[in-house]
């Protein structure tokens, strides 16, 4: 019996100590993916994320517009230290694409934001029945006040999806293509994508920027479900599902940065 019982205490504590080193292990991670730096100004502090990345031949510094900070990809065998260091000798840079940031345009009671291009003003009506609805150029959102960005921005992902959809499948169909899926997300480094396997995804932001800025993204991913690649028979294609690749590829060029700014503080 005594045999039993030092066998059975043994065993629970070799589980208590594999229980130990799995929650170290947990701990560590996490530290590891929330380890910001803040990079001081004169007026301002940014923050450094790192992003480790083993296919990285070199280390690379990318801002987020979304979230105003600054990507340090880290290269494998890359530590921190030596991603904080390049930061700090690419300063000037970092300063000047923080000054071509614009200033944040928050969903709240009298603000203006574009929908697909065109100016739309919101309007809290805490007494008002329903959610959230548009008409007139007007966005009206019901409840409390401390809800409207939530469900401003809940709408918009709402129209963003179904204008996009709409207009996806259209050109698919003429195509003669199909698409598996197709997933609305929030995305940092590119408007839209799409995979061999003929899912399509786009950022919601897109509500944001004029009709035919969105109607190019949308036929630049269709196209890419006959040619995935970017030669001429892909621009070809490209042009026949959407007439306004030229001024809408500009458009991006000069102004799609500031589709981030909707919706932060």
């Amino acid at each position: 019996m005594r045999k039993v019982a030092k066998n059975l205490a043994k065993s629970l504590t070799g589980a208590s100590s594999v229980a130990v080193d799995k929650a170290r292990v947990k701990r560590r991670r996490m530290s590891e993916a929330s380890d910001i730096h803040m990079l001081s100004f004169d007026t301002r502090k940014v923050p450094l994320v790192f992003n480790p990345n083993k296919r990285a031949q070199r280390i690379i510094l990318r801002l987020d517009h979304g979230n105003s900070s600054i990507i340090v990809v880290l290269p494998k065998r890359t530590s921190r230290d030596e991603g904080k260091r390049f930061a700090l000798s690419n300063k000037d840079w970092i300063e000047q694409r923080l000054d071509q940031l614009h200033e944040p345009v928050p969903f709240l009671h009298n603000t203006v934001i574009p929908i697909l291009g065109t100016p739309h003003r919101i309007r809290h009506k805490p007494n008002a029945r329903g959610v959230v609805w548009c008409e007139s150029e007007e966005i009206n959102v019901a409840g409390h006040e401390e809800h409207v960005p939530r469900r401003v921005q809940d709408w918009l992902k709402i129209e963003a999806r179904r204008e996009i959809e709409l207009r996806a499948h259209q050109k698919a169909e003429a195509i003669g293509k199909k698409i598996k899926k197709i997933t609305i997300r929030d995305t940092k480094s590119r408007w839209g994508s799409c995979t061999s396997e003929g899912e399509l995804a786009f950022s919601w932001r897109l509500i944001f920027a004029p009709r035919h800025v969105m109607d190019y993204v949308i036929a630049h991913e269709v196209a890419h479900l006959r040619e995935m690649n970017h030669g001429p028979k892909f621009w070809k294609l490209c042009g026949e599902i959407c007439r306004s690749v030229e001024p809408a590829r500009l458009w991006l060029e000069n102004h799609g940065t500031d589709l981030y700014r909707y919706g932060r503080f």
